[in-house]
């Protein structure tokens, strides 16, 4: 079982290859937001590199551009200019006329407000002459800008109004709108709804088209005079560039056209249109025999025939001034628009950031007119599929059998091949195959495979120059050269002792510093530590974050070991005081160790894998001996030693016996003493570690109150020992509730 693990679990090409490919269909089907950006670019990249296409002719543009804003004046103009370049688009024989402006306010330029409070004065005053009446009449027919407008869009009987959609903000917020206006402008916007809805579904899925909340439409006047309207919204893609046209908005119960189509309709002569919805959203909406491929949200992929002015721009100032010849504009689709900066109608689109509005409409006139659409369906989404499994494969196929550099230049050949044939289909189907999958997915094969060749070879070189890298030390290696029967997983047991020291409340510190200063401060602990271990010839075993693990006794044998051990945690302890007091003046943390020492048989060798392993030391007495480090925290010691040390040290050092513990993860107790100083020092300790034994004695004996009166002496010697002040509050616990009988007088640890 353990080998079919391992055999499953070890790394090749192919699981290298399949990996990739999982991953690529994954992001794929996530539709993965930088991926996608991605692509997009790459179709911006071939529309603008394709150039310019031929258009069919059959639409030009009437723009609201510098020239005209300088010739008739700031925009908006007086509907009555709007009025006189509709009667000379009729006159000349345009055959739809598309508005991408709305009229959705009473004409700020009109007169008709001071002619009526003139009217109105005159009748309040008693004026009764019916001559003036009669002309203020006229002027008031004149100074209605509004009905002018109205009057040449009714007699003009081709024009399409355009208008535009409200709706909810990402957090579902709304414009504040009454519900009588929107009712007044959705009877505005009739003419723009489909009238014919085809599904072989009860209930066809319209969830995922646009969903509108208030429309905002041309005035009561103008809107009826006109036969026919669409909304010009538009919903670029997370990147701010329009690539799709949305063809289908949903307001309440009805669905609506946008401008181009609605246009389309008009010039077309309103063949019968139908909106196709099916269970999965939109599947296409049909103009007489044209069927428009859309996606299932309603939007048609715009197929961007060329940069700007690729279809022709006339200014409105030289139609209405009759500079354009007639024939120019005879039997068009003329839309409306504005292309003048200062109006803020243009786009961004893969031809650049400053393309005006109104001419992606006649590029989506165009393209459906002439059915010359982007292919973007779901049976090239599933040859996107086929294309990422099969490239990934033929480039593992192909570099899997082949030396670096033919491996290098047979994959740059199938990504450029495919890179041809992908632009070829683009350019000469109009086929929207993706780009940016495949390629990664190439990619991301070839240097998988690339680096796993290359690891695979340097380990091979790694074996025939010899194991000894595997060490980290130079103690080690020596060991190992003087035995190289040693380069082998497995240890020995031996009788060493081990050290563990800690920092107390290191990640407390830790949050308040920088991380540079934390480095700083860490690397400077941590050189000084090492330094002492070092000095008294240990093995430093490994750090782990802020700890130190050192053993003594190997991989040289020591047999004073132990002693090793102590006096390097008493080092430690002076050298943390004098790094205490340079850190106060720096003004920087205080740090505080604990140290915990055993001694014992221990298993020490090489650990780990046949690929990796490393020389240290393992068993049960290396685990007390971590458990020995902790255990400072509940006598506020800061070293701490095993009886096992203890015994082997008791001739050279001052302890004082803290307890008798069973330690967390162990059954059997073992007794822990606080190693105080050398014992040179022993006079200065030696009440202290009498009166403390005393109580100790009591404590055990479970003579609670004379074991308090005793420890209370301990303090008088040495008022800041928490092991003393710790004893009391037990005694006054114990005294309340009292052991079950019969006591040993062990304390088991409920913490690391």
């Amino acid at each position: 079982m353990k080998e079919r693990i391992k055999i499953f679990l070890k790394i090749t090409p192919s699981k290298i290859t399949s990996f990739v490919i999982i991953l690529a269909l994954l992001l794929f089907f996530s539709d993965f937001p930088f991926l996608r950006f991605m692509e997009l670019k790459t179709l911006d990249l071939r529309i603008a590199s394709r150039g310019a296409l031929p258009t069919g002719g059959e639409t030009v543009i009437a723009v609201i551009d510098e020239k005209s804003v300088m010739e008739l004046g700031r925009w908006p103009w007086p509907r009555t200019t709007i009025a006189r370049l509709v009667d000379k688009l009729k006159d000349s024989g345009a055959k739809a006329i598309g508005f991408d402006i709305v009229f959705s306010e009473p004409d700020t330029n009109s007169s008709l407000r001071a002619v009526t409070e003139l009217s109105a004065e005159m009748k309040a005053g008693g004026v009764k002459d019916g001559h003036v009446f009669s002309l203020l009449n006229k002027k008031r027919a004149v100074a209605d800008t509004d009905a002018a407008l109205a009057k040449s869009i009714r007699r003009a009987q081709n024009i399409t109004l355009g208008y535009f959609f409200h709706f909810k903000d990402h957090k579902g917020n709304v414009v504040s709108i009454a519900e009588k206006e929107i009712a007044a402008n959705t009877k505005n916007i009739q003419s723009s709804r489909y009238l014919i809805i085809n599904s072989s579904e009860q209930n066809p899925d319209d969830s995922r088209m646009p969903h509108a909340y208030a429309p905002v439409a041309n005035i009561p006047i103008i809107a009826e005079a006109a036969k026919n309207s669409g909304y010009f919204n538009t919903f670029p893609d997370s990147d701010g560039s329009n690539r799709w046209s949305p063809l289908v908005i949903k307001l309440r119960d009805n669905y609506y056209s946008s401008l181009a189509v609605s246009t389309l309709i008009q010039y077309l002569d309103s063949p019968q249109v139908a909106l196709n919805i099916e269970s999965f959203g939109v599947e296409s909406i049909r103009i007489g025999n044209i069927s428009i491929p859309t996606d299932d949200r309603g939007r048609l992929l715009v197929n961007y025939m060329g940069p700007e002015k690729t279809f022709p721009h006339y200014s409105i100032a030289d139609i209405i001034k009759g500079k354009i010849p007639a024939e120019k504009l005879r039997g068009k689709i003329v839309l409306v628009g504005a292309t003048a900066i200062g109006i803020y109608d243009l786009r961004v689109t893969p031809f650049g950031s400053t393309y005006p509005g109104v001419e992606i409409h006649a590029n989506v006139i165009d393209n459906i007119l002439h059915q010359n659409f982007l292919r973007y369906s779901f049976i090239v989404k599933f040859v996107d599929i086929i294309l990422i499994i099969f490239s990934g494969l033929l480039v593992a196929f192909a570099i899997s059998r082949v030396k670096a550099i033919t491996g290098a230049l047979t994959a740059l050949a199938v990504i450029l091949v495919y890179l041809a044939i992908n632009i070829f289909v683009f350019f000469k189907y109009n086929i929207w195959l993706n780009l940016t999958y495949p390629l990664l997915t190439m990619i991301a094969i070839y240097l998988g495979i690339t680096i796993y060749r290359y690891i695979k070879e340097e380990r091979e070189k790694k074996k025939i120059r010899g194991a000894f890298q595997y060490y980290l030390t130079a103690s080690v290696i020596n060991e190992m050269l003087k035995d190289p029967s040693k380069l082998k997983l497995g240890g020995d047991k031996k009788d060493l002792s081990v050290l563990f020291s800690d920092i107390r409340g290191f990640t407390t510190i830790s949050e308040k510093l920088s991380p540079e200063e934390l480095v700083h401060l860490l690397n400077e602990y941590l050189t000084a530590m090492t330094d002492i271990v070092f000095k008294h010839d240990g093995t430093l075993d490994k750090y782990m974050g802020d700890a130190i693990m050192a053993v003594f006794g190997a991989p040289l044998d020591q047999p004073d070991h132990a002693r090793r051990a102590c006096m390097t945690a008493l080092e430690m302890m002076s050298e943390l005081h004098r790094l205490q007091k340079k850190w106060q003046e720096e003004g920087r943390p205080l740090l505080n160790i604990g140290v915990g020492v055993n001694s014992g048989d221990m298993v020490v060798g090489n650990m780990g894998s046949e690929m990796r392993f490393d020389y240290t030391v393992m068993g049960d007495m290396v685990n007390l001996g971590s458990r020995l480090e902790g255990t400072n925290k509940e006598y506020g010691s800061n070293i701490i030693i095993s009886e096992f040390t203890h015994a082997a040290v008791k001739d050279f050092f001052c302890c004082r016996e803290l307890d008798w513990v069973r330690v967390k993860g162990k059954k059997l107790p073992v007794k822990i003493f606080e190693l105080l100083s050398e014992k040179k020092d022993e006079e200065k300790w030696r009440g202290f570690i009498s009166q403390f034994a005393e109580g100790l004695a009591l404590y055990r004996a479970a003579q609670w109150d004379e074991a308090v009166a005793a420890f209370r002496k301990v303090l008088a010697i040495k008022p800041d020992d928490y092991a003393s002040t710790m004893y009391i509050q037990r005694c006054e616990d114990l005294k309340k509730n009292p052991p079950p009988q019969p006591w040993d007088g062990v304390f088991t640890m409920t913490k690391k």
